[in-house]
């Protein structure tokens, strides 16, 4: 049995009848790359069924303590039954990117089944060109995008041939014996002399734990916040001052800034990276500040277009990994945030960038007075008899007034060279992310090969649109490539 950490068992709490803790990516296969030329469940389920002893979210599913009286644990399931998690659905011809998207958008706003493991692979048909789907949904409690592409690569091969994998250590049988409510109120009673003592662990950092976002909605925290910058001794810069002022003043308000239904949408396409890369050496930039400035152009095209911009910067939750190489094997979350202003209010492209490029710099500076474990030391805090219940409160309360944040933005760096999925290329893969109360948008990006993929998330009551979205990123790059060519 292994127990989640405080930081784990939020992303249970945070969980309703409207917000999941599921995120996943949609890949795209050639299965003429294959022995037979197909990808089906059958060898879906062959490959996963001998690689899974080298997955262990893969095979754990949660046991609660009564009363809520201590954090979970994962046990691996006597049970196991893989065929219960690989499924196949289909969309309806011609198999459009739009109806794509409205198949994943449907199965994402399903919640995971906490009785068994936490996780779902669907095998989507009906794609174009005898290209067949893959949408995987792995709960942010058992893995963080990091340990996420960790499971994604154990099963995947660099040629289509597919590579040997050792048997598992000992018998192999891989279950446990799951514990009864009575052994579980044991272990419980006995774990609570560690919650003061894990409290007291993460003491030293409660100046920090003001940093996390959302913390300044509360009385007294921005002004503490600015004070303990100045002594962590921040140099200031403009950027950094007004970084320091999102800690005072709350982000503006926008259509996706409010409590979400249960519904979503979903949009995704690429962009070629070569040209973010000559965008990012002709500015002298890095390709985070592109991506960054790409999704503050098209974020504000597209609330312009509704006379619904803010005149003030939006401000954007950047995830951060924090995984070190000896963590590199483990699972379970190793995750920061940093909380940028993006350049929403700026209309120029080249100016856009520069303005993203000196943000983002100094927020770095910023994170980088902060603790690795800063989201971790603020969940130690938190009882868990009432973690689930903080964790809702808390969202829910910064729904319904200003927000702490407008949206997130991620860019995940990966691998250059081709992979294969029992034989099929593997030939795009766009994220599929999760959006919370308050914060119905989420805009991640993920490199493949030669492209950026791009995965589009938000609330389907607050958006009626996200094709948009992506037009509005295709045209800012080709505003930014006209911009430095004019400037060179």
């Amino acid at each position: 049995m292994q127990q989640l950490s405080s930081l784990d068992a939020q992303f249970l709490g945070v969980e309703s009848s409207r917000t999941f803790g599921h995120v996943g990516m949609l890949a795209i296969y050639d299965p003429s790359t294959a022995p037979d030329g197909r990808l089906d469940v059958r060898d879906l389920c062959r490959l996963v069924g001998r690689r899974i002893h080298l997955l262990p979210p893969l095979r754990r599913r949660l046991v609660e303590v009564p009363f809520g009286i201590d954090l979970p644990y994962w046990v691996e399931d006597p049970d196991f039954d893989l065929d219960f998690h690989i499924r196949e659905t289909a969309v309806p011809p011609p198999g459009e990117d739009r109806q794509l998207a409205e198949t994943v958008a449907r199965i994402f706003s399903r919640p995971l089944d906490r009785a068994r493991p936490l996780w779902e692979l669907y095998l989507i048909r009906g794609l174009p060109d005898g290209q067949v789907g893959l949408l995987t949904k792995v709960h942010h409690a058992a893995a963080d995008g990091i340990s996420g592409n960790e499971i994604l690569t154990t099963l995947l091969d660099p040629t289509a041939e597919e590579r040997a994998v050792g048997p598992p250590a000992g018998d192999g049988d891989g279950g446990e014996r799951v514990p009864g409510q009575l052994d579980m109120l044991a272990r419980g009673l006995l774990g609570v002399p560690r919650h003061p003592l894990r409290a007291a662990k993460a003491l030293p950092r409660l100046p920090d734990v003001l940093s996390v976002p959302g913390a300044n909605a509360f009385p007294t925290v921005p002004r503490l916040s600015r004070g303990l910058a100045r002594l962590r001794g921040i140099r200031r810069t403009p950027e950094t001052e007004s970084l320091l002022e999102v800690a005072t003043a709350r982000p503006p308000r926008t259509c996706f800034n409010g409590p979400i239904s249960a519904h979503r949408r979903f949009a995704f396409g690429t962009l070629e990276l070569d040209r973010v890369k000559a965008v990012k050496k002709a500015a002298g930039t890095t390709v985070n500040d592109v991506i960054v400035t790409l999704c503050a152009a098209a974020v504000r095209d597209w609330l312009l277009e509704r006379g619904a911009l803010p005149e003030e910067p939006l401000v954007a939750m950047v995830p951060v990994s924090v995984r070190t190489r000896e963590e590199r094997n483990e699972f379970g979350n190793r995750i920061s945030a940093m909380t940028v202003p993006i350049p929403t209010d700026e209309p120029e492209p080249l100016a856009r960038l520069a303005r993203a490029n000196a943000l983002l710099r100094g927020a770095k500076q910023i994170h980088n007075a902060l603790p690795a474990t800063l989201l971790t030391d603020a969940t130690s805090f938190i009882p868990p008899a009432v973690v689930s219940l903080a964790a809702r409160t808390t969202v829910d309360l910064l729904s319904r007034t200003r927000p702490p944040v407008n949206l997130v933005i991620s860019n995940v760096p990966g691998p250059r060279e081709p992979l294969y999925l029992a034989g099929a290329e593997l030939l795009r893969t766009f994220p599929v992310s999760v959006i919370v109360d308050g914060v119905g948008l989420n805009m991640t990006v993920l490199s493949y090969r030669d492209g950026v993929d791009v995965g589009i998330v938000a609330d389907r009551e607050q958006m009626d649109d996200l094709w948009s979205l992506l037009d509005g990123m295709r045209r800012a790059l080709d505003e930014l490539e006209d911009a430095v060519a004019a400037a060179a």
